[in-house]
C-alpha cells in the first residue's frame, strides 16, 4: 500500500470518528448554550472588537492611498506650471508694503 493510500484511510478513519459524536461534543460552550448568556455576549463583543480593528487598519490604508495620489497630484501640477521669476536680492530685501517705483 502506497502513502497516499494510508493517508486517505487515516483521514477517512478520523472524520468517521467525528461523526460518531454525540451532537452536543460538537459545539462549544459558548454555541451550545443560551444566545442570551454572558459568555455569548462576550464573544460578540470579541468579534466587534475584531472587526472593529481590521476596519481601522482598512481605513488606514485608504487613507494613505489618497493622500499619496493627492500629493502626486501637487507635485505634477507644481511641475506642469511655469517657474515663477527669479527676485534680485535688492526686490528680496524691500518690504511688501512699499510701492515699487
Amino acid at each position: 500500500m502506497n502513502r497516499g493510500a494510508f493517508r486517505f484511510f487515516r483521514l477517512a478513519g478520523a472524520v468517521g470518528g467525528l461523526g460518531s459524536l454525540p451532537q452536543s461534543a460538537l459545539a462549544c460552550a459558548a454555541c451550545f448554550g443560551q444566545s442570551d448568556d454572558s459568555m455569548a455576549r462576550g464573544m460578540n463583543l470579541g468579534i466587534f472588537a475584531l472587526l472593529l480593528v481590521t476596519a481601522v487598519v482598512l481605513v488606514g490604508f485608504a487613507s494613505f492611498g489618497v493622500f499619496l495620489a493627492r500629493r502626486s497630484a501637487r507635485f505634477a501640477a507644481a511641475a506642469a506650471s511655469p517657474p515663477a521669476p527669479a527676485q534680485s536680492p535688492a526686490d528680496a530685501a524691500r518690504p511688501i508694503s512699499q510701492p515699487t517705483p
